[in-house]
């Protein structure tokens, strides 16, 4: 029997979740991301932006060209997590397997539900308006390939300055013919530069990818071809995934204006090992491999990592690893464009006392405390001391 996936995306979700906080921005042109004088680039913007051709990652300084009159809109990020659980909160609610892809994506595996897929979706994306406030679009299909490009084609299909509220139902069976005039660029696999291949191939659509069968996709881009000649029949087994295993936690800022401040660099990457080390502790994980990423004036990125003799949760040791690595890569007075910290190789934290010592033990539990009284009372309301 063919199952039946549900994929749901939230229409331009921080936009959705700012005119909930000031209904004075509907249907108005804006945008949430930074401002043009500090590097901003759009994160998202309302339909009324996007008519005038502003999308998302789109430098906020170019936006503004293409639309003088829009408003920018600084992200406020705890109401968007807080938004998206109550989303993911519903879809629980309907049905076991949930997939969270992102904070406004989820596939849904509907396959042993009884009622219609068409009328389940109708209902779930009224309930999440109803109940929420949050415009969403769906796509139903045999598998979540299929189900997410139905999305997809969707909303594209919907040109307006309000939101899609799209829905489209792909029926088992039908998923090559619908997908045989789509660009290539909507299946998974093929990026920019795929693309360009497959364009000086004459391979446009991709019905046409399809025509040209495995074996000859293999012979030209491998395992990745195989892949794709599934794909382009509309072919995808995988199953909704309830949890993911995370592989890395990691955080980066990029500054407003070139920072060679050492002082203020240093501020900058305790800062990013704070909220490094509370997310770890929040997941209940530790890593051993503690990663710093720069960014030069010039765009040029380098990486540079090191591994500790035992996992670690703890800010401070993941500040003072980072810390040495900036040193041992940066001139004093070097500019920096972003800076960047990570951990990898994660895994559930060590409790033995010999291997983390009763001073790293006592470090932990109050980090814990700090924790939860930051998430109650807010971020402010115990401070580091100098």
């Amino acid at each position: 029997m063919p199952r039946t996936i549900l994929h749901l995306d939230l229409d331009a979700f921080f936009c959705a979740v700012e005119e909930l906080r000031d209904p004075d921005l509907r249907r108005k042109p804006f945008a949430v991301g930074g401002q043009p004088g500090e590097r901003g680039v759009v994160a998202s913007c309302s339909y009324a932006a996007r008519a005038r051709g502003v999308h998302s990652a789109m430098p906020m300084s170019r936006a503004l060209r293409l639309c003088p009159e829009m408003q920018i809109v600084a992200p406020h990020r705890a109401d968007y997590e807080e938004k998206s659980e109550q989303v993911m909160a519903h879809l629980r609610n309907l049905a076991p397997l949930v997939e969270q892809i992102s904070i406004d994506e989820a596939f849904l595996d509907l396959s042993d539900l009884r009622q219609p897929a068409l009328a389940i979706a109708r209902q779930l994306q009224q309930q999440i308006l109803d109940d929420l406030h949050l415009p969403c679009s769906v796509g139903v299909a045999s598998n979540k390939l299929v189900a997410k490009i139905a999305t997809e084609k969707g909303k594209k299909s919907t040109r307006s300055a309000h939101y899609p509220c799209a829905l489209t139902l792909v029926p088992a069976g039908t998923e090559a013919e619908f997908l045989a005039p789509l660009p290539v660029s909507m299946l998974w696999g093929v990026g920019p530069k795929t693309e360009n291949r497959l364009a000086e191939l004459g391979i446009h659509t991709i019905g046409e990818l399809a025509s040209l069968g495995e074996t000859h996709l293999a012979a030209l881009f491998g395992e990745n071809g195989r892949e794709m000649a599934r794909h382009a029949r509309g072919l995808d087994d995988r199953p909704v995934e309830t949890s993911h295993e995370t592989k890395s936690i990691s955080q980066e800022t990029t500054f407003s204006r070139d920072e060679r401040d050492d002082q203020k660099l240093a501020l900058t990457l305790r800062a990013l090992c704070v909220e490094v080390g509370r997310s770890l502790r929040r997941e209940h994980l530790a890593g051993v491999t503690i990663k710093l990423k720069l960014r030069w004036p010039d765009f040029t990125t380098l990486t540079r990592q090191t591994t500790l003799p035992t996992p670690t949760d703890l800010d401070d040791d993941i500040y003072a690893a980072a810390l040495a690595l900036l040193h041992s890569v940066r001139e004093k007075g070097r500019p920096v464009r972003l800076i960047g910290v990570g951990v990898s190789n994660l895994g559930a934290p060590i409790r033995q006392m010999q291997l983390w010592g009763a001073e790293n033990e006592k470090a932990r539990k109050l980090r814990l405390v700090l924790d939860q009284l930051q998430d109650k009372y807010g971020r402010g309301v115990v401070k580091k001391g100098k």
